[in-house]
């Protein structure tokens, strides 16, 4: 099976620091994978880098397998590409449930009319209140979004994600954050998302308990280099994961493990 998503020598420059350095990887539906790595290591500029939040120095990014670079964020979320920011992404003065219509009613391709009157969208506005149901936010539907706890913002900003019905799923750190109680409903929405066998999933993440428990697959950057790509309990017990979170220098040949 063809990847959904996949990089090629994807490579990004500030000045003469490369953050992300000739990266190629594919990502398949149904997957979820584990990007990790030390701080600094270039995760979110490589997440930066396939959303189209930044432009690539060199190299490519390919969704079903049509080259994408050219394209900024907004044209690969209409391709179907879907993501959630480690810093909350919303409308602040819209309520909760405004946000998610917006969404559901842009899916909708009536981005003309995006501020029409609601009651006579019955669809999107059942819609909107599924998705809402599905973080548990149905119960502050109405609060304005700038007035959300920081833990709700990340709850709101996936259901977000959710209402565009995107095919690739990018989580940077989804539950940073968020409170004990909080994280259990983000990692189990995640899981129903990888239970449809449908979606390609993505996620940035520092808590090893949370890799654990959600991913298929890790990759590990370090220093902008992929370092070691494959399953979960070998890599994290691998050498050049060890020597990478220890800070050492590891190989610079990627360790398929």
């Amino acid at each position: 099976m063809p990847p959904v998503l996949e990089t090629r020598d994807l490579t990004i420059r500030f000045g003469g620091h490369v953050a992300v350095d000739s990266v190629s990887c594919a990502f398949h539906a149904g997957t979820l994978t584990a990007i990790v790595g030390p701080n600094g290591a270039g995760k979110t500029t490589y997440f930066n880098l396939m959303s189209g939040q930044l432009t690539a120095s060199a190299g490519i990014t390919l969704l079903d397998g049509e080259d994408v670079s050219g394209l900024g964020a907004a044209g690969r979320a209409q391709r179907g590409i879907g993501r959630a920011f480690q810093i909350t992404n919303l409308f602040p003065n819209l309520t909760v449930a405004e946000n998610v219509r917006l969404a559901v009613q842009a899916r909708g391709r009536a981005a003309a009319s995006l501020f029409s009157l609601w009651s006579r969208h019955r669809d999107w506005i059942d819609k909107a209140d599924h998705y809402l149901a599905e973080v548990n936010l149905d119960g502050v539907r109405d609060t304005v979004a700038a007035a959300l706890p920081h833990g709700d913002k990340r709850k709101l900003e996936v259901a977000i994600m959710m209402a565009l019905e995107p095919r690739v799923f990018m989580f940077d750190e989804p539950t940073a954050g968020m409170s004990v109680d909080e994280v259990p409903i983000i990692l189990d929405l995640i899981n129903r998302l990888k239970a449809r066998g449908d979606k390609t999933i993505l996620l940035v993440e520092h808590k090893m308990d949370v890799v654990r428990s959600l991913a298929d697959r890790i990759v590990v950057l370090h220093n902008g280099q992929l370092v070691a790509d494959g399953e979960p309990a070998a890599v994290i017990a691998s050498p050049v994961v060890q020597e990478a979170y220890l800070g050492q220098a590891p190989k610079a040949e990627a360790a398929h493990v």
